[in-house]
């Protein structure tokens, strides 16, 4: 069986990051372990949250790993909230990296245009410095704007996401896929960019009209268990953005639905089909 180790925080209650990564690297039949970096009573659009820091502990686990000999399929890193948690991750890649797995960043710092709260430009060109090792990195266009130190934009054209998509590989990493990309015609999707192959790729859906807490945690952990049973790129993107509509579509279905994230659950079904075609 493949083992991910994925590398974020535990937010108790809301439906992001470690709880979200773990069922669904699980139900594409991948073993999920764990590196929490905090842990929150919930996530951060509830009021009066609590938060411990496990900073300290990293490297104490990552050791303990190196002495039993413990190896990873592939490392999918999520939020990371400081500096010395970059480093952090810096050292596991380099320690865990072999011939044969993959690193995949989802470089979770804003959207919408803004950096997230106790994030800033430094920050944003440290996470930069991070993804010129993985092998695919998985920005919105707000993280790229901000790793590229550009301004970000609104508007855009099919040449501006590929001229994004080209400079992201300039900083290193294999393959970039720019995430949330609307190029006017009623759809959303994803746009990547192999710079090896200097191969173009995407897959669009509907968009639909109302956004959720965590839907990219739930796009990303779904394309690294996708990856790391040998779906090649593309395919593994159709199963990622397909299921997180199908999680999207499930919530909106449902007039009671908690407010605070997508009802994945209901849609594991369809991705467990999905991972077997």
């Amino acid at each position: 069986m493949q083992r991910i180790l994925t590398i974020q925080d535990i937010s108790c209650v809301g439906k992001c990051s470690l709880t979200v990564a773990l069922p669904i690297i699980s139900a594409c039949g991948v073993e999920c372990s764990v590196l929490p970096t905090a842990v929150l009573s919930t996530h951060t659009a509830f009021k009066g949250f609590t938060f411990r820091d496990l900073t300290c502990d990293i490297e104490s686990i990552y050791k303990h790993w190196l002495d039993q000999n413990i190896g990873f399929d592939a490392i999918y890193t999520g939020y990371l909230g400081s500096f010395e948690q970059l480093n952090l991750v810096d050292s596991i890649m380099q320690k865990f990296r072999t011939k044969d797995n993959f690193v995949l960043i989802d470089p979770v710092m804003g959207d919408n245009g803004k950096l997230y709260s106790g994030f800033d430009n430094k920050f944003a060109l440290a996470m930069a410095n991070l993804c010129k090792n993985a092998d695919i990195i998985v920005p919105n266009l707000t993280e790229a704007s901000y790793m590229l130190d550009i301004p970000y934009v609104e508007s855009y054209t099919l040449d501006y996401v590929k001229e994004i998509l080209v400079k992201l590989t300039d900083l290193g990493c294999k393959t970039a896929i720019l995430t949330g990309v609307s190029l006017g015609d009623g759809k959303l999707g994803v746009y990547g960019y192999n710079k090896a192959e200097n191969k173009y790729f995407s897959y669009f859906r509907e968009y639909l009209p109302k956004s959720f807490h965590g839907t990219g945690d739930v796009f990303a952990s779904s394309l690294c268990g996708a990856l790391s049973i040998g779906k090649d790129i593309e395919k593994a993107l159709k199963i990622a953005v397909d299921f997180t509509v199908e999680s999207i579509s499930s919530t909106l279905k449902n007039p009671n639905t908690n407010w605070y994230g997508v009802e994945f659950e209901k849609a594991l079904p369809k991705l467990i089909e999905s991972i077997k075609e």
